[in-house]
Parts: C-alpha cells; structure tokens; sequence
C-alpha cells in the first residue's frame, strides 16, 4: 500500500472520528439540556412558608399542580338548579352545562348556547369561571402573578382569625383590582372565611363580601368545601345570605379534556361579554 493511499486512509479515519465525537457529545448535550429541563420546579411551588401550611392543611396541593383537568357539580340551594362544570386547568378553558344553557370559553371567547336570553345573569363573562375561581381557593392563588401576604389576625362575627391578603399583578385576569382576603383557622390552617370585592362592573368598588367555607370533603387527596354561602358584609360582621351553593361529585384528573368540548357550537350559539 503507497504512502499517499495509507495517508489519505488515516486521514479519512480522523474524519470518522471526529464526527462521532461531535455527534456523542451532541447527545450528552441534549441528554443534559432535557435533564435540566425536567429538574426545573414548577414556579407554583414556590410560595411563602406561612401560605405553604394553610396548603398543606387543604391535602397534597401538588395535586393540583400536577392535574390538567377539573370538573364538579354544583347546585345552588335556593332554587335547586344543578350545574355541571369541566375546567381544563392550564389553558383554562371552561364549560357550563346547566339545565337551560351551556356556557363555554374557548380560551378566547366566551359563548352560551343556545342565545344571551337563557342566562338571566348580568355578564356571561362574569359567570363562566365565577364559582371556578371560588371553589378553586387556596389552590388557584398559587398561580403566577398571584400574591399572598400573611397580615395581622382580623375578627369577624367576633371570632378571631389568621388573615392572608391576595393582591394580583397588572393585567393579571378580567378583574387584577380585586381585593381578596383569606380568614384562616389558627388551628387547624384551613380557609373559613373569603372576604372580597367585585371590580369587574365597577374598578372603583371597594365594598367586600364575605363567603363562607364549610363541610370539607376529600377529593383525591385534596379537601374542598362540600357548601359555600355568600353574605354581605357590615364591618366585621355578616350580614344577609345573599347566595348559598353546594358541590359534589369533584374530579380532578391528570389528563385533559377534549378540546373540542369547549369549542362553541355552530348553531344556536352566541358569543356573550
């Protein structure tokens, strides 16, 4: 064999070497990269210690970090109309399906079928995710651009509890000026009481509310509030009910739902602000 053919041979294993280098080490990169990437935690987790416990206290809240699905049946007592809700929890997108409606939100729009005049409510918008959001409460405020604040113990109905303040960043949902205040059992770190405001019809109302958290019942591992009644609130008392709401037959599941199910159907279906 010549010298130039021994050359150009060694030369051309070099070649071959080389590129499966550059081809192992481009694997142990990208090996390295989806390591990484799986490691990251979830920003959600991270949360202040003393809102952590109140967590705690509701169940595995990574639960709900980790599911992708949310659905429940709500009934409301005073006049025993039933509803059924499905959440798709990333997107959030959303599906009422009451007796003389169906309310959806397509992650864009929200729509009722079959027209506006079936939902007697001031704003469809309002409602879709309106008990959602409620029902949802410690879990959802652990939400990016939702911020809990431990503040000084309030009374109401003179009784004494930990308080929490929510506050939301800028451009965060329909109503970031809301005013949201958790009233936490001292022992047993549950959420009692939600004082609140509605700023969704007027940004300048400062008046609050106050819902009550009642009967917790486990749902895989996380508690939920079996009722929820509403009152109005005269300082640092309750007033009136205003509403009272129960809820059974809560399902939260790792996988999604069909998007199509929030799709708004072709016919008898309008778009609803």
């Amino acid at each position: 064999m010549g010298k130039k053919h021994r050359k150009f041979l060694s030369s051309r294993s070099n070649i071959n070497l080389m590129r499966s280098l550059s081809t192992f080490l481009c694997s142990i990169i990208i090996i390295l990269i989806i390591s990484c990437a799986e490691k990251t935690p979830d920003p959600r987790l991270e949360q202040p210690e003393e809102f952590k416990q109140v967590l705690d206290a509701h169940g595995d809240w990574n639960k709900w970090i980790d599911s992708k699905a949310f659905s429940y049946t709500m009934i409301h007592e005073t006049n025993l109309t039933q509803e059924n809700h499905f959440f798709n929890l990333d997107s959030r997108k959303g599906r009422i399906d009451a007796q003389n409606f169906q309310i959806g939100f397509d992650g864009e729009k929200v729509w009722i079928s079959p027209n506006r005049q079936a939902f007697a409510g001031n704003s469809v918008r309002f409602y879709h995710n309106l008990y959602f959001y409620f029902f949802s409460i410690p879990y959802i405020f652990t939400d990016p651009g939702v911020n809990v604040k431990k503040v000084d113990n309030k009374t109401l109905n003179g009784e004494e509890f930990e308080a929490f303040e929510v506050s939301f960043d800028e451009g965060k949902g329909d109503s970031p000026e809301d005013q949201y205040v958790m009233l936490v059992d001292s022992e047993t770190k549950r959420l009692q009481w939600l004082l609140y405001t509605v700023t969704f019809f007027d940004q300048s109302n400062s008046q609050f509310n106050a819902l009550k958290y009642e009967d917790y019942r486990d749902a895989g591992g996380l508690v939920f509030p079996r009722i929820m009644t509403g009152y109005t609130l005269e300082g640092d008392s309750t007033g009136r009910i205003r509403y009272q709401v129960s809820f059974s037959d809560v399902v939260l599941s790792e996988d999604p739902l069909n998007e199509d199910i929030f799709e708004m159907p072709e016919k008898q279906a309008v778009v609803a602000n």
